[in-house]
């Protein structure tokens, strides 16, 4: 009976040794591929370059040419479209301080911000000061918007697997429709088991 729970207060001991987890911090911009799937790396740096392109196109220099002043664009939409879940805000918000940062164009806030900024506004009708409340219609309008898509398409045979993700995004002008930009970013993945 004895020599049985000396096994069993071994096997324990085993079992929540094994059990210990190990959490090291590291950089956030150190690259860490454990899956192979999209992540916060390929994020940053596809919205990195994808926005350094596109403030390196003919179409910025024609707008701050015929209106004398930076263009105000807006993050709209960019829909994940892969195998996997994928948070797009995450890429947009990515895309959003790239822009922002460069100091050449002004972001304005998009559709779901914008809501809860207007509810605020109404609120400072009522309960704030005349002097420091918000006044309506004094909103900046975007003259281009950003979409676009992220897709992925999966080739496996038996422990290889390759992922491949294409990023599309399209810059419009919000009064004709034009698109002024069309970027697209690829990414290949060879993922062994």
């Amino acid at each position: 009976m004895r020599r049985a729970n000396v096994l069993a207060l071994i096997a324990l001991i085993v079992v929540l040794a094994g059990c210990q987890r190990s959490v090291t911090r590291i950089d956030t911009t150190t690259p860490v591929d454990l899956s192979g799937r999209w992540n916060d790396t390929d994020s940053r740096l596809v919205a990195e370059e994808m926005i350094n392109d596109v403030l390196n196109r003919p179409w910025l220099t024609r707008f701050e040419t015929r209106n004398e002043r930076q263009p105000v664009l807006i993050v709209a939409d960019v829909r994940n479209r892969t195998h996997e879940h994928i948070d797009a805000e995450t890429f947009m918000r990515n895309m959003e301080r790239e822009l922002l940062n460069s100091g050449q164009v002004r972001l304005v806030q998009g559709r779901e911000f914008r809501e809860l900024i207007r509810e605020e506004r109404g609120d400072q009708q009522v309960f704030a000061s005349p002097e420091t409340m918000a006044q309506w219609q004094r909103e900046l309008g975007a003259d281009y918007m950003f979409t676009g898509t992220i897709n992925s398409i999966v080739d496996q045979q038996g422990r290889q697997r390759v992922i491949f993700y294409q990023v599309n995004l399209e810059l419009t002008d919000m009064e004709t429709n034009e698109k002024v930009w069309i970027g697209e970013k690829q990414i290949r993945k060879l993922i062994r088991n």
